[in-house]
């Protein structure tokens, strides 16, 4: 399923929640359209909506009907480098909280669910299956343990699936084998877990997380945020940075890959060349797709705590 154009009916009419058949049986375009995107594809921004309040730090966006959803972790104490390494870890997990915030397509906030437990606070990239948002929450430092939640958007209910050890840093379901893919702080390592029925455990998640991984083999954008495509294929977004010695001025490049959930591999990869006025490139934090009829359309959330959403159509 393309959610940008099942969950909004493309312009974003009707409620968005679809039954689990129409999710994932329903054909989309999206993937086909961002398949011909290229490094000369022209972006044209057609508005921006300033989010009220403190967005803290987002990690995913959804766009369902009349609403967006970011989920986003308000940071009270950052983690602090540990040399050397404290029982495995590279620093501490600091303290902080973990939100899905819910936004009218004003910027106007409408609803704010906590999630996480303890030092698990730090909410990643997150995705909309038709019915239920599925984010991940971990802690803040790698190689280290998350909660996988599914979310009911019209009630704001949070239910946790199960944990797993690793940090999971994004989230997002296969409608079409009803699986869960996660990819790992700095997405280095892929995760699948095959769901039951009622969508409320995984086999795999008493697994140790070395037997389950598989390697990112791309390596020129770390992903941020992701979308299911249908066609198990996922739309990843994210962005690096580069700089030609360590005390020059780095500079940061972002872009989508569509990845081949089976093989692991990019199918198509696409540098995004859009920066907000704070220099960060739009594909730095929240990102969400959507088919339109004349070709698709865009919403970036790339800055921290003043931010807005960022809105881009491109023709296909």
């Amino acid at each position: 399923m393309a959610h940008g154009l099942t969950a909004c009916g493309g312009d974003g009419g009707g409620n968005g929640v679809m039954s689990e058949a129409t999710a994932a049986t329903r054909p989309s375009p999206l993937g086909a359209q961002l398949k011909q995107f290229n490094a000369s594809t022209v972006w044209t921004k057609v508005g921006e909506t300033r989010l009220a309040g403190a967005a803290y730090h987002p990690q995913g966006l959804v766009r369902i009907g009349d609403a967006y959803y970011v989920s986003t972790v308000e940071i009270l104490t950052s983690p602090t480098k540990l040399d050397p390494l404290v029982d495995g870890y590279d620093r501490t997990p600091g303290t902080g909280k973990g939100h899905v915030l819910k936004f009218d397509l004003n910027g106007n906030l409408l609803a704010d669910l906590q999630i996480g437990e303890g030092t698990i606070y730090h909410p990643g990239g997150m995705d909309f299956d038709g019915t239920h948002l599925w984010v991940p929450v971990a802690e803040y430092r790698p190689d280290s343990r998350a909660l996988l939640y599914k979310i009911d958007p019209a009630a704001m209910r949070a239910t946790q699936v199960f944990g797993f050890g690793d940090h999971i840093g994004g989230l997002s379901r296969n409608t079409d084998d009803n699986s869960l893919h996660g990819i790992s702080w700095g997405s280095r390592r892929f995760y699948r877990f095959s769901l039951d029925a009622r969508q409320t455990g995984s086999p795999e998640a008493l697994v140790p997380p070395k037997d389950l991984r598989r390697l990112n083999h791309a390596f020129y954008v770390d992903y941020q945020d992701n979308q299911y495509l249908g066609n198990h294929e996922m739309l990843y977004t994210g962005l690096t940075s580069f700089a030609a010695t360590s005390n020059s001025n780095a500079f940061a490049l972002g872009g989508f890959e569509i990845v081949n959930l089976e093989t692991g591999l990019p199918v198509h990869q696409v540098p995004v060349k859009l920066w907000a006025a704070s220099r960060r490139p739009m594909t730095t934090n929240a990102t969400w797709f959507e088919s339109i009829a004349t070709g698709v359309r865009a919403h970036f959330v790339p800055d921290d705590d003043v931010a807005s959403v960022h809105i881009y159509e491109v023709t296909v």
